[in-house]
């Protein structure tokens, strides 16, 4: 799927990832590219349960100044294998050049098997600003005041 935003995302294809598709969005409104295992045809990964991997996707990226690129995870995964990303999202700052890699977790109950060109993980862009820091004696007062985890809800 193509965008009219006009915002390009550069991305270079490593030696172990040029025979893999680029990531791309699988439906008209998709919200997240779909990232691919890089990993060898004849070294597949096994995540025992417990465990984590970190999964190369074969790509680095150049994102523009202003936005980052946020390592999610998808959703059959998670449902069906209790698999997901564990950094969850993960952050590519627009400075970084290097592997997009992906940190999953078995959460599940059985090993689970990362193959060549498996999707395992969605890549959202967005927008960022800095801000800048400034140290206060004391806060605006709110409604919800220091009201923490929970405090909103009747749970």
């Amino acid at each position: 799927m193509s965008s009219d935003a006009g915002v390009q995302l550069r991305i270079m294809r490593l030696s172990h990832g040029t025979d893999l598709p680029l990531p791309n969005y699988h439906s008209a409104q998709a919200a997240g590219l779909d990232l691919l295992a890089a990993v060898p045809d004849d070294a597949p990964v096994t995540i025992a349960p417990g465990t984590r991997a970190a999964i190369p996707t074969g790509i680095a990226v150049a994102l523009p100044r202003g936005y980052e690129g946020q390592v999610r995870p998808r959703s059959g995964l998670a449902l069906r294998h209790g698999v997901t990303v564990l950094n969850t999202p993960g952050t590519v700052d627009a400075d970084y050049r290097g592997e997009v890699q992906v940190i999953l977790v078995n959460l599940g109950s059985e090993p689970f098997v990362v193959r060549r060109g498996m999707r395992i993980a969605q890549f959202v862009i967005a927008a960022f600003e800095q801000m800048v820091v400034i140290e206060a004696a004391s806060l605006d007062p709110t409604a919800r005041a220091t009201g923490g985890f929970g405090s909103t809800g009747n749970e």
